[in-house]
């Protein structure tokens, strides 16, 4: 273990845990070829390394040194593990909203969207979802309920960001996911019919048998305040909405999404 006592948090090896941006952590710099993201606790960290994702360096308190990252370091022998006293640790952005640990790790370089569909039966399309808490919420909901892949369009909440990796709880590291165009064609030559959560006049209930019953399926999510576009709308194959009582006219988009995963699961 190389266990390194910091004195300041504007060390330039501590750039990832206390001064990048997530854009500067997302898009890399000389110091950290092909980008970075960050991962709070233990617990998420192991599922993150589980997966495939490499651990660069850490951040803890020194109790945690052989308490509960003891088994985490002891896997990476030659990372730079990084610790100072309990007020200068305070003093990170969001460090006390941790469980004492923080980890940046290598991203992964995005598959294609043909690749991570090609055994799917059940994907969710995330379009323009801003929210990093909703991002996260989606993940986990996805991971539990059966989604094989999750598709983001390119003006859509990184899943990567800290926080949607904390909300998910590591769910992030379990579904395959990537960007895709706002097109949808490309999944419909992969064979998947595509289902727009919104409210139409044309819309169908989600409980309708016609849905469970397609082979291969897109769930198509839109933004937290607008929704998805007329756009979209009018070239999905259905428009789903979740029947509602006292009139209330939606649900959150977090909320809306572990509905249909469930609805729409492959039984």
């Amino acid at each position: 273990m190389n266990l390194i006592e910091i004195e300041s948090l504007d060390q330039k090896e501590l750039l990832p845990y206390s001064q990048l941006t997530e854009a500067q952590l997302r898009n890399g710099s000389e110091h950290f070829e092909g980008g970075v993201f960050i991962v709070e606790s233990p617990k998420v960290i192991k599922v993150a390394i589980d997966a495939g994702y490499e651990p660069l360096s850490m951040l803890c308190e020194r109790k945690h040194i052989t308490g509960d990252a003891a088994d985490i370091i002891a896997r990476f022998p030659d990372m730079n593990v990084y610790t100072g006293s309990r007020e200068l640790l305070k003093n990170l952005t969001g460090y006390t909203l941790t469980r004492g640990v923080l980890c940046a790790m290598r991203r992964k370089p995005s598959p294609e969207v043909k690749e991570i569909c090609k055994d799917s039966r059940r994907v969710v399309v995330i379009q323009g979802v801003v929210d990093t808490t909703n991002i996260g919420a989606i993940f986990r909901s996805a991971a539990a309920l059966g989604i094989d892949a999750v598709l983001l369009t390119k003006d859509s909440c990184d899943p990567l960001n800290r926080r949607s990796v904390r909300v998910s709880m590591g769910s992030v590291f379990l579904v395959p996911w990537t960007w895709i165009d706002t097109s949808l064609e490309e999944l419909k030559n992969l064979g998947f019919k595509t289902a727009a959560m919104a409210l139409s006049n044309n819309s169908i209930s989600l409980d309708n048998p016609v849905l469970a019953d397609e082979q291969r399926l897109a769930i198509i999510m839109g933004t937290e305040g607008d929704g998805l576009t007329k756009e979209s709308i009018a070239a999905a194959d259905y428009v789903v909405r979740i029947p509602m009582a006292h009139n209330v006219d939606s649900l959150n988009v977090a909320a809306a999404a572990a509905v249909a995963f469930w609805q729409l699961r492959v039984k």
